[in-house]
């Protein structure tokens, strides 16, 4: 069984690799089952060019649309072909508990919206979509309710859930809201998903392990070290592993001169013996991410194996827009549990789970929307 995939806002392809990854073969029949590209969308250059190289193989492949998502012809079958499945990383700028928080008001807050026209154009049997476990609180916590109100009245069962990747095996404390969603007539079927349970909640793969085994050969791909100046350096000496540019023993002539907010993730060096800090596309202004022994940042194939992308999927781009793509992905080795959990689901096959953590959310949406209803007759 071979679900064809649509996905949109598809970035470098975090969340395509996890499914293109993720395969289950039936214990009892022989069958395989698996999900497959049809066609993607982003707006940004890079994003696109390598998505094309490392999900499609072909840097030509016209299945990828570089375009802003409002120009993309959703619903029009001969650009797009049919799809079984969807996926869609929706943006996540003003949802993030880093910047202004606009939540549904911002640039991006609203780009959902084409994740809903997709589902009720294509309905297909199931979807994925995420974004920042900030999502649950923006609005004060109505941009949720709204968001999730759309899927379901799309026509799907919701099992929305705040995922900790870090009990997944990804070495790094990445929170992300992931929703999955099963067509209603399927799940009147008895298709129910469940959310899978950690594979590492204690046991967490560490920054160390992440980097070091084995280690990365100097040609790496996407492996170019930062120039930083010899005050830089010298401030990053007196910096312990796990603390940042505010630790009290950096002397006061190398401190910064920063007022008002003091974020954590300034000059922070990885502590080797746990999970890192969560990997952001940003990078001005001390938030590379810097390596807990030597006095430097971490290059972008370091922050791309904290990602869980392998050695062999190569960026494309310059340094920056290398280091954008990376931090906005979707680690592969979650989306990759998310998606086998999925295809376990459709095929019949028990798996370990765990109750959501927004069932309560879900409660509380049918409550208000059974209410409205009784207020309407």
């Amino acid at each position: 069984m071979i679900f064809k995939k649509g996905e949109l806002f598809n970035g470098p392809g975090g969340l395509a690799l996890g499914a293109k990854n993720a395969k289950i073969r039936h214990p009892k029949t022989g069958e395989l089952w698996s999900i497959e590209h049809l066609w993607s969308n982003d707006f940004d250059q890079s994003s696109c060019e390598t998505y094309r190289y490392n999900i499609c193989g072909d840097m030509d492949d016209q299945s990828v649309h570089c375009c802003p998502v409002e120009q993309l012809p959703i619903g029009n079958r001969r650009v797009l072909g049919d799809i079984d499945c969807f996926a869609f990383g929706f943006p996540c700028n003003d949802y993030s508990q880093v910047g202004e928080k606009n939540g549904l008001n911002g640039e991006y807050g609203p780009l959902y919206t084409y994740g809903v026209k997709v589902l009720k154009e294509y309905q297909p049997k199931f979807f994925v979509a995420e974004n920042v476990g900030g999502l649950q609180s923006a609005n004060e916590g109505m941009a949720f309710i709204k968001i999730l109100t759309e899927l379901e009245e799309s026509g799907y069962k919701l099992t929305p859930h705040l995922y900790k990747f870090e009990e997944y095996g990804v070495p790094q404390a990445r929170h992300r809201i992931i929703i999955v969603g099963i067509r209603d007539d399927l799940f009147q079927e008895g298709i129910e998903f469940r959310v899978p349970a950690p594979t590492t909640l204690y046991q967490y793969k560490t920054s160390f392990e992440a980097i070091m085994n084995p280690p990365i050969e100097e040609a790496a791909p996407n492996h170019e070290y930062t120039r930083h100046t010899e005050k830089v350096k010298k401030m990053l000496s007196y910096i312990p592993p796990g603390e940042n540019a505010w630790y009290a023993g950096v002397p006061e002539e190398l401190r910064l001169n920063v007022s008002g907010a003091r974020l954590s993730s300034i000059y922070k060096r990885l502590d080797p013996d746990k999970p890192a800090y969560t990997v952001t596309g940003s990078g001005g202004g001390g938030t590379h991410m810097y390596h807990w022994k030597e006095l430097r940042a971490l290059t972008n194939r370091e922050r791309a194996r904290l990602q869980t992308f392998p050695d062999d999927f190569i960026f494309l781009g310059n340094k920056e827009a290398v280091r954008k793509q990376i931090g906005m992905a979707v680690p592969p080795q979650g989306a990759q549990i998310v998606f086998e959990a999925v295809l376990k689901t459709f095929a019949g096959i028990e798996y370990e789970w765990v109750q959501p953590s927004s069932k309560l959310q879900l409660e509380n949406l049918r409550g208000t929307r059974q209410l409205n209803m009784l207020e309407m007759a």
